[in-house]
């Protein structure tokens, strides 16, 4: 099976009930036993944080009932957007999604799901543009983003304990 065969999902913020552990199943599988400990037990409470958000979006595909990868986020709140202290001058569309999290199971990798999952999520947005972040030891993922429209605009510790990101801005739609 190819990612074009897989069921995309569609949910947002009233769903998170019924998809949280999903999401939290699939990213432990995802990251193997490269995740560290604490990280594990934080991610749960980013679920919940983004999810929180009444505008939270998140795209999961299924391989029949199995789900093998996930992206979510939500949009900046209006005049609020942190990116924009990287752009001298910033663009006048400044609306922007928060593409917050992506992970797809070993077995699926470089087939093709990540990009789908990204363009799922953020095509039919009304937010002129979409940023993230990708943790600056990941050289073929930020690569990745890159091929898709996104251009790294700065880099960013958001928590004190965190690597540090490359920060990645792209105009919606996606190329």
């Amino acid at each position: 099976m190819n990612a074009a065969e897989l069921d995309v999902r569609h949910y947002g913020h009233e769903d998170l009930p019924e998809i949280r552990q999903t999401i939290i199943d699939v990213h432990a599988e995802a990251q193997g036993d490269d995740q560290d400990d604490e990280f594990k037990e934080k991610f749960p409470w980013f679920v919940d944080h983004w999810g929180g958000n009444p505008a939270y979006s998140c795209v999961i595909a299924y391989d029949g009932d199995e789900a093998v990868g996930f992206a979510y986020g939500a949009p900046s709140a209006s005049r609020r957007e942190w990116w924009r202290e990287y752009l001298d001058p910033a663009p006048v569309r400044s609306r922007t999604y928060s593409y917050s999290e992506l992970a797809v199971v070993a077995k699926w990798r470089k087939k093709g799901v990540a990009e789908l999952l990204s363009r799922a999520l953020l095509s039919g947005r009304e937010e002129d543009l979409a940023v993230l972040l990708v943790d600056i030891g990941h050289p073929r993922v930020q690569a990745l983003y890159e091929s898709w429209g996104f251009r790294k605009i700065g880099e960013r510790r958001p928590f004190p304990d965190s690597p540090l990101y490359a920060v990645m801005l792209a105009e919606l739609p996606l190329e």
